[in-house]
């Protein structure tokens, strides 16, 4: 038994040698011919592209890239025109138009590098799929898209129906709606894919315009409360300021901020803010100065640049007008615009020798509702003021610097009071300027020296002040003049800005501290106008009336000036306006017998 177990391991272990150098042979030998394979593949391929690559349908596999090129140039189809169509209607853009062209070599370099750099395992089961399998690559093409947007814009255009969104306003002092109404744009994304595929696939063909229904328009039930939102807001007002100017934003530009689904529009607002750095953002400006030894030939203070905080400024605007939507007494929303200022490189100081250094007051007027022949006296007289010098100590008279005002000096016909009547005469407007530069020696605390208010109110000085703040001249018997009792020379420059209808004087000098004050004019004494008189004047066509000449209510209107140094008064009086009564005088035209 022993014998026979010992033969049989014997048996076994013989079986186990003779068969163990197969077993190692036969993977070392698969392994060798794999390798083999890729090798030779890739020996071969080396310098080609890869089988089964195809591009817009042209099987370059196998091929050079040079030879690839030459396959592409010979057999892409030339693409001149793109035809757009909608409806019965047809568009062709010209592929020239819009810089089209194909990259064939860098077509060819992608189809090349294909199969190049990928793992070891994609490798290795390269050489068995390339023959079965088919890789579809696009064209590379460019073109400039921004030209393309140009052309889909015109026939945009023609083919679109522009949807309006609601909107709404105040006319005749009435709340409007306007609901909106759908209409139909076209699907830019999906036309700019459409023309690319046809770029891609190298595929000529007409292209359709897909247009798509867009209705931002409001029912019934939406107008009602969008209506009810608005009317919240009717004499209301956002009141901006910055630098001592005004920006005023009344109930028809709160009302266009409600929004159609309720609340604030914010893209409305947006929109006014980038209205408000138009008007309130500026550069930094260095100063200039330009002095021939007698007079200033040329000047420019320097000023802080201005950038706003969009975000600050959103914030109280958005609060603003939520107050007044919600709060039924409140009327007005006062907001300081947030800025941040930017230094010149040049300050005023720096280019004078005068004691020009800084700006010391400054004046404002409105003339809106002119006609145009006072809006060019104003605009003439004003000039005369710019660049003036005062030297310390001296005295300066409006007249003096004024000069002579007739039609041989440039001035034209327009209303001034004379006699006891508002006349045509020439110069009509030249008290807008004196009313303006009267504001600005009070904002600046110089003494005032000789200064007379109108004979009746006059509306234009009123626009944008109280009553008591104006000054008329009539040469040679009433003048406008203060001294300069301040430690450097004053430079006068004028601001004319006929779009706005404003006008502004700008004192600069040196500062020695003094700050004024004007206390709120009181008004006694109110009287009403006389009746209306009608003249009969036969030059008019029968029926024809004219009115030449406004009522004004009379009324005695007092205020304190008074100016401070280190808390010390320096300076002090009351103004005392008596003004008029004011009849209005119509023309009227009668039969000539």
């Amino acid at each position: 038994m022993f014998s026979i177990i010992k033969k049989l391991k014997s048996n076994i272990l013989s079986i186990n040698i003779r068969n163990k150098p197969k077993i190692i042979t036969f993977p070392v030998f698969f392994l060798g011919i794999l390798l083999l394979i890729i090798f030779l593949n890739w020996i071969f391929y080396s310098n080609k592209i890869s089988p089964g690559i195809y591009v817009a349908g042209i099987n370059i596999g196998g091929k050079s890239p040079n030879e690839a090129s030459q396959i592409l140039s010979e057999n892409l189809k030339s693409i001149e025109k793109i035809s757009l169509r909608y409806d019965i209607q047809t568009f062709d853009v010209a592929t020239s138009e819009i810089g089209f062209s194909y990259k064939i070599d860098e077509t060819v370099n992608q189809a090349f590098a294909f199969d190049r750099k990928r793992s070891f395992f994609y490798n290795l089961k390269l050489p068995f799929t390339i023959w079965v399998r088919r890789i579809d690559l696009n064209l590379i093409y460019d073109y400039d898209s921004a030209t393309l947007e140009e052309f889909l814009s015109v026939i945009a255009g023609q083919v679109e129906v522009e949807p309006i969104g609601p909107s709404i306003n105040i006319v005749n002092g009435e709340i409007a709606v306007n609901k909106g109404r759908a209409g139909k744009l076209i699907n830019r994304e999906r036309l700019i894919l459409k023309i690319n595929h046809i770029f891609k696939e190298n595929l000529p063909q007409d292209v359709d315009i897909d247009l798509e229904n867009v209705d931002p328009s409001i029912d019934d039930v939406k107008v009602e409360s969008f209506k009810k939102q608005a009317e919240r807001l009717v004499g209301k007002s956002v009141n901006l300021t910055f630098e001592g100017n005004n920006l005023v934003f009344g109930e028809d530009r709160l009302v266009n901020l409600v929004s159609p689904k309720g609340g604030l529009n914010e893209q409305k607002l947006d929109l006014l803010i980038q209205e408000i750095k138009e008007i309130v953002e500026r550069k930094p400006q260095n100063a200039t100065l330009v002095y021939d030894g007698s007079s200033v030939k040329e000047f420019a203070p320097a000023k802080d640049g201005i950038t706003i905080d969009q975000e600050k400024l959103h914030i109280a605007l958005e609060d603003a007008f939520f107050r007044l939507l919600e709060d039924s007494v409140l009327t007005a929303v006062d907001i300081e615009i947030p800025i941040t200022s930017i230094p010149p490189e040049v300050t005023t100081e720096d280019v004078n020798n005068l004691g020009i250094k800084e700006l010391i007051g400054r004046g404002s007027s409105n003339f809106a509702h002119s006609i145009p022949s006072r809006i060019h006296n104003i605009s003439l007289a004003s000039s005369k003021f710019n660049s003036i010098l005062i030297a310390p100590g001296e005295t300066f008279s409006f007249n003096e610097t004024l000069g002579d005002v007739s039609s041989y000096t440039g001035y034209k016909q327009a209303y001034i009071i004379k006699d006891g009547r508002t006349v045509l005469g020439d110069g009509g407007g030249v008290c807008q300027v004196s009313t303006t530069l009267f504001r600005a020696i009070l904002n600046a605390g110089l003494p005032v020296v000789e200064r007379r208010a109108h004979s009746y109110r006059v509306s234009y000085y009123e626009q944008d002040s109280l009553p008591g703040l104006d000054a008329t001249v009539y040469a040679p018997t009433t003048d406008l003049k203060f001294k300069n009792d301040t430690p450097g020379h004053i430079l006068i420059q004028t601001i004319f800005d006929a779009k706005n209808t404003s006008l502004a004087f700008e004192l600069y000098g040196t500062s020695d501290g003094r700050v004024s004050t004007i206390t709120k004019p009181v008004v006694t004494g109110v009287s009403a106008p006389p009746e209306d008189l009608y003249v009969d004047d036969p030059s008019l066509s029968p029926g024809e009336v004219k009115q030449i000449d406004y009522k004004a209510w009379g009324a005695k209107v007092v205020f304190d000036y008074s100016v401070e140094r280190n808390g010390e008064t320096i300076y002090e009086k009351t103004f005392i306006s008596n003004y008029k009564p004011w009849q209005a005088v119509f023309l009227r035209g009668i039969e000539v017998q």
